[in-house]
């Protein structure tokens, strides 16, 4: 048997007009990614000394900002906070890239490797492991403790990366995705943040923003394609792992750097209406499209609404 042609599915149906969108839309991200793309072990300097006096997050974006146990700190304690919520937030995107590389490498599975829609996926596989290891080095090198999620967040991810298919996947890393790269875009200009921070949230933003648009366009073209139970299923599952996310950006733990009970500190946050705010404004580009897409709307919204993120 002959192999397929450019411009057949797997199944041979003709889908010479999708898959053209789709295959060129992916040669421009290949060569996107040749030509903007990065190695943090080479271009971050893990060596360079801290700059003192640098926050590790723009303080603004702090979860206690605007609380009274915000204002009790002292400036050094401020940047030491700052430091350790940029090292928790990197720890919670760290578990999802590993979350989203198994599902991707489960997407590429099934299809055909000369496409390159399929190659893109592998590239991105790539990117995503090097973002993991520059999160870890980050960790590392500002000397923080591992902010690891809890073990039902830990285990609420296995099960995510086993069922969330199709919609659910590409939709969840949407979600991830655009929350980081909000929080990140602001970070890497402004000057009172660490040149370490600003520099991984550089990277990270630049080659996201190529993800962004291959999960966006994707999960376009599978919509029209869903059935009324997979809609629900992705609907379900998306705002779930939204929830999760946002609910654990930041580790209870951080706050005892500062001498602050984990419980004390989480509770504040929790409750702080600045946070809560910081939390609908990552969300605030996505949700339109989320919702345009049918993966948002209906009981759902309650877990969102919850969440702080509408």
């Amino acid at each position: 048997m002959s192999a397929p042609t450019k411009g057949t599915d797997k199944t041979g149906s003709k889908s010479t007009a999708k898959l053209g969108d789709r295959e060129a839309t992916a040669e421009r991200l290949l060569r996107s990614s040749v030509d903007k793309s990065y190695e943090p072990s080479i271009d971050i300097d893990w060596d360079a000394p801290l700059v003192e006096g640098k926050y590790g997050i723009v303080p603004e974006r702090c979860s206690l900002y605007g609380t009274e146990l915000w204002d009790d700190l002292t400036e050094e304690q401020r940047i030491t906070l700052s430091i350790h919520e940029f090292c928790s937030v990197a720890r919670i995107g760290l578990w999802f890239e590993m979350i989203l590389m198994q599902m991707l490498l489960r997407y590429a599975y099934d299809r055909d490797p000369r496409r390159a829609h399929i190659q893109y996926a592998l590239v991105e596989i790539a990117d995503e492991c090097r973002h993991s290891m520059m999160f870890a080095k980050a960790t590392e090198r500002y000397d923080v403790p591992d902010y690891a999620p809890k073990r039902r967040v830990h285990e609420a991810g296995r099960f995510f990366k086993t069922v969330g298919t199709g919609p659910a996947m590409f939709a969840g890393t949407l979600f991830v995705e655009e929350i980081l790269d909000q929080l990140q875009r602001e970070g890497m200009r402004d000057e009172r943040v660490q040149p370490l921070s600003r520099m991984i949230n550089k990277i990270h933003v630049t080659e996201e923003a190529r993800h962004v648009r291959y999960a966006r366009e994707e999960l376009q073209r599978i919509m029209p394609k869903t059935n009324w139970w997979q809609k629900g299923l992705a609907n379900f599952l998306t705002a779930r792992i939204a929830a999760i996310v946002a609910r654990n950006l930041i580790h209870p733990e951080v706050y005892r750097s500062v001498g602050i009970d984990p419980k004390v500190g989480a509770k504040a946050a929790r409750n702080n209406p600045h946070h809560q705010e910081m939390k609908r404004w990552t969300a605030r580009k996505l949700v339109p499209f989320l919702r345009e897409q049918k993966i948002m709307g209906g009981p759902t919204d309650v877990i969102w609404r919850r969440a702080h993120l509408i």
